[in-house]
Parts: structure tokens; C-alpha cells; sequence
């Protein structure tokens, strides 16, 4: 039989995983560290890691590979280590302090309440682009979208000559309201143009209204410059990658996956939207799952060696926040709501010198693991020595065994560093700093679930990452979740949901149009209408378009594409928004408002209650958003009987000494791939692969279920 693959990679800050399924539904991870210089290199030793287990190579496979999709921080790495395109930027004048002066609530991003208490604990971002580099140009264009002030022209002329003479690699231009009119910018692009032509040079130019015309200047500003300064140059690294495919013998496009939860072209204009992908395919994979299973509400949880990520899938969907912050930046695209916590098991753990208390990360080791790491160079204690010292890491299987682990180098970093500062026992010193974590994390989670007003009980608890199942049921325990599921293969999940992810463009455009109560103002209703409909139509329709001709690149006829229709929605005078699907393409009747206001109103009072609900303020449509659907091959959840609840013989590897509550105890260590469906498991087991170890302390049992997806219960 002929077979066909779909292959999925997530190129983490610690690991790169690649998710490889073919066409009966089987499915393998491999797992190799992150190379950040050029990642097509732990992409291909991680392809050759997850082949092998099917005694198989990447030359064999990828010329039957169908679909290939990319998640990874690249572009956040460079946005973090300011190692961007040298950049020249064009705002409106009077504007050309922005980077310096920010906005109130950027300074403070990142920082802990104590902090953003006092002025001398935190400091503003280093620019992205210097000020000597950003120029201001007069020139207005209002709120309405007419022109105040035409633009001065020969300003704009002798910015651009300046830039090109400090040899900008681009040039960012973002003028005030634009996005209700983008003549003065499209002026200044065909003066760079002339400009560039006479001085014999090409450097690309980035408007904000061709790219994001959306409202909210410095976000826009920020987005706008992020799209230029990191994210055009990775695609360097999406190219390298792709070639690696191709030398295996591969002709299918490189997908990426898009904060908004579908997958677009590498060669997308919009890049920017790829910013942060990784923890979305977690997210997406999670839904997919959800969706086979029939479970409505899942809270997803994924630790890998520098985070741990956290969203809510309710009534089987996400929520999209449509000005998030990222990296210490407030943005203007579509993101997938997930809160990200500086911690994970490569975080590093001390002992603060004045309070002679532990603190764990924000920083992390990266792919080097810990001090057990011979070979990693790293002097201060990780989340992972503990582990290791404590006997819940294999120290000979660390990925499969490629990377020996040294217990007794962190039983003397961690005597040194943390027990002999608190007076304690190594081993307690240790257990107490992995209950500290877990401690934190099960915070997390419970704020996340009860501050928005939900319950666990009524939420399935997903833990996936390389060091998801490994702390799971610390981070669980108490919180009484209707079920806690494990996939088997949680170290490659965030690849896998990549996988689950369609081919989909998301276009958005402001249009701030309102329209007043039908019921509470029938005849205001009745004359806003006509302005409405008309600036809900045109923007649905030039955003159809920009979608159509993102398809076009990878070979996609538009009568492929099913075009969603949305509008974001608030009260007159409110400050957020509520994104809502319509059923219909075009406004064409005082029906299709009254469609808008009613799902608007629904999903207004399930976020803070039908008593919260104004009609008498008028209905004011911020955006218009257009998503382009194309369906493509997905991965099938594994189907298998079930055998019965005592695992095989040569699933049991043997034992192993593991610490938990002040002693020591025998844990049975088991194959994780050797267990079949209908398998228990008590405490205290530990489940290994070569990528994840999946730990049942005291209190704890699991089962294997038929999709191999392990249901942890506590006793």
C-alpha cells in the first residue's frame, strides 16, 4: 500500500520535536535541541530521531509527505535579542518620540506588581529602531478619513534621502489614521520608490495600511516595525528549512502556524502573525482532540524547558485577543489567548541572598538541561536537576540517551546552592523546590479557570510538552478536574497540533461604524443603516480580496476558499470589543444588523452577564474581519483495542529509587510505548519515552485509554 505522511515540527527555545503520521493513523515524535543559528539542523536530527523508530529515513519518507507545517520562537528569539533588520521609520510629525516614550502600560509589561510599584525596579524597552532613525512628517489625515492637512511632501523626500544614506535594510512607514485613508502613505512609498531609483538602491517599504489598517497607533506602530524588524528575516530560516525538506526528496509547500490558529504560506505578507506559534498548535492540537472526543471545555497546560503555557478552550472554541503584548511589546494582530508563565524545567532555581528564599526562573538554561548536563556548560541549579536527583528523570534516557545525565553533579550543586543556604537536607531541598513549582503552576491554573468565572469540574485538564507529564499531577492535585488526560505523545503535541490546523488567512480592517438600538431608537436605527452596511460591505470585500491574493501565492483558486465573516462589537463608549460570526457574506437588510446585535449581545453577556448588557448605548463596530478557510489532511487519533488493566511483561523495565514525601520508595518504571490500551497503573509508576516521562506519585492512578491518551485519576 502506497502511503502518504503528514509532518509537523515545533521548534522550541529547548528542543525541536517533529510530529510524522501517516495515512493509517500512526504516528511518531522525535526530539533533538534546538539549534538557533540554523534550525534546519535539529530539524533533521529530529526527523531522524522519529523515523527510526519506524526503522526508516527521512529520504524515504518526505517524497510521500502530503503536508508540512512549521512552529517555532525564531522570530521571537530575534525580536528578544534586538538581532532585527537595521530599520528607518516615517510617522506623523510630532510623533517621533514614540519608541522612547511608549504607552503607560507597555513600561510595565513583564513585571511584577511589586515592581511596577517603583519607579527605580523597571525600565522602558531599547528601541527597536534608534531615535535618529525615525523621522516625523506633516501632514493629516482625520479620524473620518479626510484630509486635514495635505502631506508635506518634501519633508517625506528628505527623510527618505536621509535613511538611505544611514543604509536602512527597510523603511516603516505608520502616519495617524491611515487606515481610514491611505493616501499620504501610499504618497511617501512612491516617493522611496523615486528615491531609491535615483540613488541606484532597493529597500523594501513596510505601510502600516497596507499591512495592518487597523486603529490604535502605537500598537500598530509596534506591529508594523516587528513585521520588518524580525519577522522578514526568518524567513531565511523557513527557506532553510524548506530546502532540507526538498533534499530529501519533498515537493510540498512549508506551511507556518499563525497566532490566530490556522497555517499560512512562508511566503505570506503578513509574517508578523507567525510571531509566536509554537504554544498555538498546542492549543489547536487540544481542540482537535476535544472535538473527536466530544469535550466541550478543556484547559490546556504545556510546560517545556523555558514556559509554562496556559489557555481555555470553551464550548469547543478559543478566544482571540485582538491587541495582545508579546515579548514587552503591545501588538495589533489576531493571538490565540494563552498566558505564558516564565517557568520551566530548565528554569533556574536560587536562593535570594537578602530573604533567603527560593526563586524559580524567569530565566531558563535553554536546551543545556542543567548542571547534570556534562556537556552543557551550566553552573546554576535547573528545575531538571531536581528531577534527576530525585530519581523521576532516567539520567540514560535523557532524548532516548543521545544526552547522560549526572546525578552526582547536581546532588553537589544543589547541596551547595540550595540546602546548605536553608539548612536542609539535599533531597528535601529539592522536593521542596519541585512542590514550590508545582505550587505555583497549580495557582496559575486555578486563577485561570475561577477568574473567569468558571469551575474546574466542568473542564477536561490537557497536559502535554516534555515536562507536562512529568509535573501534571502536582499541578492538579485538589483542583478536581472532570478528567486529566496525558497524550502518549505530549512531547511532540504542539507539532501534532499544527498538524490539526487548516490552511487559513485571517484579514482584519477598522471601520468604527455604529447603528443605535433597533428596539430603544427604531428611527436612529433605521438611518444609520445605510452608512452601516455600506462600511461593513466594503471592508468585508477588500479583505476577501487580500485573502484571495494570499492564496493565489501558494496556487489556490478562489472558488477553494471558504471565506468566514466576523465583526468586532462593543457598546458606544466602551473600551474592548467582542468578536462575533455572521452567517451571512454581505449587510443587505435591517435583518442582517439585527443578526449582528443579538450574537454580539449573547456572547457579551456570557463573558460578564446578561445584567451587564447596554443596549441604550448604540452598537459600535470596531473591525471587520475576514478568515479564508482551506481544508487539508489531517492526523487521525490512534484507534486500538483495549487489552486488559495489567500491563505486559516486557512493558516493565524494572524499578527505580525514587524520593517522594521525605523517603524513598521502589516506583516500577515502565515502557511508555510498550503499553497497551486498558492498561492501570498505580503509584508510584514511572512511564518513559524517549522524549517525556510521565510520573504517578502517591495519591495518583492512570489508565490507557484506546487513543492512547493516559486518564490520570486521584485516590
Amino acid at each position: 500500500m502506497e502511503r502518504s505522511y503528514i509532518m509537523s515540527m515545533d521548534a522550541g527555545g529547548t528542543m525541536t520535536d517533529t510530529f510524522f503520521v501517516d495515512g493509517d493513523g500512526r504516528f511518531v515524535v522525535g526530539k533533538a535541541q534546538t539549534t538557533p543559528q540554523d534550525e534546519s539542523q535539529g530539524f533533521a536530527q529530529s526527523c531522524v530521531d522519529a523515523l527510526q523508530q519506524w526503522g526508516t529515513t527521512p529520504e524515504a519518507v518526505f517524497p510521500s509527505v502530503q503536508t508540512g507545517i512549521y512552529s517555532g520562537t525564531s522570530m521571537l528569539n530575534r525580536l528578544l535579542e534586538r538581532k532585527g533588520q537595521r530599520l528607518g521609520v516615517i510617522v506623523s510629525a510630532g510623533l517621533e518620540d514614540y519608541f522612547q516614550l511608549e504607552r503607560g502600560i507597555q513600561t510595565y509589561l513583564g513585571y511584577s506588581y511589586q515592581d511596577r510599584l517603583k519607579v527605580v525596579t523597571h525600565r522602558h524597552n531599547v528601541p527597536l529602531v534608534p531615535r535618529s532613525r525615525v523621522y516625523g512628517v506633516r501632514g493629516r489625515v482625520d479620524v473620518f478619513g479626510d484630509e486635514a492637512i495635505p502631506l508635506y511632501e518634501e519633508e517625506a523626500r528628505a527623510a527618505v534621502r536621509r535613511l538611505i544614506a544611514e543604509e536602512v535594510k527597510g523603511i516603516v512607514v505608520n502616519l495617524l489614521f491611515s487606515y481610514a485613508n491611505s493616501t499620504h502613505e501610499d504618497r511617501v512609498r512612491a516617493i522611496c520608490a523615486e528615491e531609491c531609483g535615483a540613488a541606484g538602491v532597493t529597500i523594501p517599504v513596510y505601510l502600516s495600511s497596507d499591512l495592518y489598517p487597523v486603529m490604535q497607533d502605537f500598537a500598530r506602530l509596534n506591529t508594523v516595525t516587528v513585521e520588518a524588524y524580525a519577522a522578514e528575516p526568518s524567513r531565511g530560516q523557513f527557506r532553510k528549512i524548506a530546502g532540507r525538506t526538498r533534499g530529501y526528496g519533498a515537493d510540498f509547500e512549508l506551511r507556518v502556524m499563525a497566532s490566530h490558529g490556522g497555517t499560512i504560506s512562508t511566503e505570506a505578507k503578513e509574517l508578523a502573525r507567525t510571531l509566536i506559534s509554537g504554544p498555538i498548535g498546542g492549543m489547536v492540537g487540544a481542540r482537535y482532540v476535544a472535538e473527536k472526543l466530544g469535550v466541550k471545555n478543556v484547559v490546556c497546560s504545556d510546560i517545556g524547558g523555558t514556559s509554562f503555557d496556559l489557555g481555555l478552550i470553551t464550548n469547543g472554541g478559543f478566544t482571540v485577543k485582538s491587541q495582545p503584548d508579546m515579548a514587552r511589546f503591545m501588538l495589533k494582530l489576531p493571538l490565540v489567548d494563552i498566558d505564558s508563565v516564565g517557568a520551566g524545567t530548565g528554569s533556574y532555581v536560587r536562593v535570594n541572598p537578602v530573604s533567603n528564599r527560593i526563586e524559580i526562573g524567569p530565566d531558563s538554561t535553554g536546551s543545556r538541561v542543567g548542571v547534570c548536563n556534562p556537556q552543557g556548560g551550566v553552573e546554576t541549579v535547573t528545575l531538571s536537576d531536581c528531577n534527576v536527583l530525585l530519581g523521576y528523570l532516567n539520567p540514560n534516557n535523557f532524548l532516548g540517551g543521545e544526552v547522560i545525565l549526572d546525578p552526582e553533579k547536581s546532588l553537589a550543586a544543589i547541596k551547595a546552592q540550595i540546602a546548605e543556604p536553608l539548612g536542609l537536607d539535599p533531597y528535601d531541598a529539592a522536593e521542596g523546590v519541585l512542590s514550590l513549582f508545582e505550587d505555583h503552576l497549580r495557582n496559575e491554573v486555578y486563577a485561570r479557570v475561577f477568574g473567569k468565572g468558571y469551575a474546574p469540574e466542568d473542564y477536561h485538564l490537557y497536559s502535554y510538552g516534555g515536562g507536562g507529564p512529568l509535573h501534571v499531577a502536582g499541578y492538579a492535585k485538589g483542583l478536581r478536574f472532570a478528567k486529566v488526560v496525558v497524550p502518549a505523545w505530549a512531547a511532540g503535541f504542539s507539532a501534532f497540533g499544527c498538524a490539526c490546523a487548516d490552511f487559513e488567512y485571517r484579514m482584519d480592517r477598522t471601520v468604527n461604524v455604529a447603528v443605535q438600538s433597533p428596539e430603544l431608537n427604531a428611527a436612529g436605527f433605521k438611518a444609520g443603516f445605510d452608512g452601516y452596511a455600506r462600511a461593513v460591505n466594503e471592508a468585508w470585500a477588500t479583505l476577501e480580496q487580500r485573502v484571495e491574493d494570499e492564496f493565489s501565492k501558494s496556487g489556490v483558486a478562489r472558488d477553494r476558499v471558504e471565506f468566514r465573516h466576523f465583526g468586532c462589537v462593543q457598546y458606544v463608549g466602551q473600551l474592548n470589543d467582542v468578536e462575533v460570526q455572521v452567517p451571512f457574506e454581505r449587510v443587505k437588510t435591517e435583518a442582517d444588523v439585527r443578526e449582528i446585535i443579538t450574537r454580539f449581545e449573547e456572547a457579551y453577556a456570557k463573558l460578564y452577564s446578561r445584567a451587564a448588557t447596554s443596549p441604550e448605548l448604540g452598537y459600535l463596530t470596531t473591525t471587520a474581519v475576514i478568515t479564508g478557510v482551506v481544508p487539508v489532511e489531517k492526523p487521525r487519533l490512534p484507534a486500538e483495542p483495549l487489552a486488559g488493566p495489567e500491563p505486559s511483561p516486557d512493558a516493565l523495565k524494572g524499578t527505580r529509587k525514587v524520593y517522594r514525601e521525605g523517603k524513598w520508595h521502589d516506583a516500577k518504571i515502565y515502557h511508555m510505548e510498550r503499553l497497551e490500551p486498558g492498561n492501570r497503573l498505580s503509584a508510584i509508576s514511572v512511564i518513559e519515552s524517549p522524549s517525556t516521562t510521565l510520573v504517578i506519585p502517591l495519591g495518583f492512578e492512570a489508565n490507557l485509554d484506546e487513543h492512547r491518551l493516559f486518564h490520570l485519576t486521584e485516590v
